[in-house]
């Protein structure tokens, strides 16, 4: 109670000091910036129909694929996918990219129908474990439900389409891969003398390889089921095993577009056997380390380790905007060029020969006045880029329930609507 005020005074600046720097050490460690860092993110522990999602055990994982019938354990599992199956670590660097965080959540408004929402109608009404809004370099809207949060790996499914088109990209320019015109067994020997081996990069990317396949997820004896159990299932041979079946040729390349994730399985294999690297590893040097990343993400793998290139590719929420974020600035991020320009406009454009007006190379393209496309995964996986305003909207989710509200909201976030 004696002590003097100057030493009161200097203790309290010393606890000043001591404050920042540990607050300046979290913030170094996600890679955001201090301004607001208090706005959010945002957690709940439950959200629509939890009970039915497990919310009593936990939101248990469970074993494989018992997600796929099992209700209870989806949100454990697309959380958890890497410990289901075997996966390989894509590093993230020393050093994450910073983002910033607006002080308060803006109070997007949406409309369907005759009716106007808002984020948390949205929340409460669809099966959304993460949702995050982002402009520019700053963070919006970040929001878990079912007990989620910013550290939890969320699984892609079918965004991760979209992270081996951009490598291919990348290998083009760093000249590992000639050309894209090249056939895939030029890069693949395991293929040679196929049908996917024949066939060339191009067409692979946009999805159009004139291989029958089918991609029905209503019915579980469909190839893509075919497909998943060999490669998920570490049957011998792996992915350039798993594509053997599929060796029917019904349409010249490049003139029919036909969804199947057998073509990015080709363009994964095509990626390794161009580099003499595994996916993961250039994936690692070439995008998560440049993108700035705050968490490492990893990639499911076969039983040879090649990477499962059709999907699975789990990372935390801020990275997969990171990600978003750097395709809406044109391939740039942080200072640093990552995706050639003039591989981001390839891949989002549409051309008089084009197989399909919704697809470029392994990217949906959305209908709109101007250019904006997508990452898009089963059960509502989504990540929204509009190179315009530089927004994106990312969101993971546990099924395919969302789709009604899901553009009006990025409508609204976009200034569209």
């Amino acid at each position: 109670a004696g002590m003097p005020t100057a030493m009161r005074l200097v203790r309290r600046r010393a606890a000043v000091v001591l404050l920042r720097l540990v607050l300046g050490g979290l913030v170094a460690a996600t890679g955001l910036a201090s301004a607001g860092a208090e706005s959010g993110p945002r957690f709940r522990p439950d959200g629509p129909d939890a009970d039915l999602f497990g919310r009593a055990e936990g939101y248990p994982h469970c074993t494989a694929l018992d997600y796929l019938d099992d209700l209870r354990c989806r949100v454990g599992a697309l959380s958890r996918f890497d410990r289901l199956f075997p996966t390989r670590t894509i590093a993230a660097p020393a050093t994450p990219s910073p983002l910033r965080r607006a002080a308060a959540e803006p109070a997007f408004r949406y409309r369907h129908g005759s009716d106007s929402f808002g984020i948390d109608d949205y929340l409460n009404k669809y099966s959304v474990t993460g949702l995050l809004i982002a402009r520019g370099d700053e963070i919006l809207v970040e929001r878990y439900q079912y007990g989620r949060t910013d550290r939890d790996r969320l699984t892609s499914f079918s965004m991760a389409k979209t992270v081996i088109g951009l490598l291919i990209g990348i290998a083009l320019e760093q000249g590992a891969i000639r050309s894209i015109d090249d056939p895939a067994e030029r890069y693949v020997p395991a293929i040679a003398g196929t049908e996917y081996g024949r066939t060339p990069i191009r067409a692979l990317l946009q999805m159009a390889s004139g291989v029958a396949f089918s991609e029905n997820y209503a019915d579980n004896n469909s190839d893509i089921y075919l497909l998943a159990r060999h490669v998920l299932g570490q049957a011998p041979g792996g992915a350039a095993a798993a594509l053997k079946p599929f060796n029917q040729r019904v349409a010249a390349p490049g003139t029919r577009f036909a969804y199947a994730s057998s073509e990015s399985l080709v363009l994964g294999l095509v990626l390794a056997g161009a580099t003499g690297r595994t996916v993961a590893d250039y994936a690692s040097e070439r995008l998560w380390r440049p993108l700035g990343a705050e968490a490492d993400a990893n990639w499911t793998i076969d039983a040879t380790g090649q990477e499962v290139t059709f999907a699975y590719y789990n990372a935390v929420l801020r990275d997969w905007a990171r990600l978003g974020l750097m395709l809406a600035h044109g391939g740039e991020w942080a200072g640093k060029r990552i995706v050639p320009a003039s591989w981001i406009a390839a891949s989002t454009a549409v051309t008089a020969d084009s197989p399909s007006p919704a697809y470029g190379y392994q990217v949906w393209l959305l209908p709109a006045g101007r250019q904006k496309f997508a990452l898009r995964g089963r059960r509502g996986q989504w990540v929204l880029v509009d190179p315009a305003t530089k927004s994106v909207l990312v969101q993971t989710s546990v099924r395919d329930d969302g789709m009604a509200h899901l553009f009006p909201l990025w409508l609204a976030v976009a200034g569209d609507q």
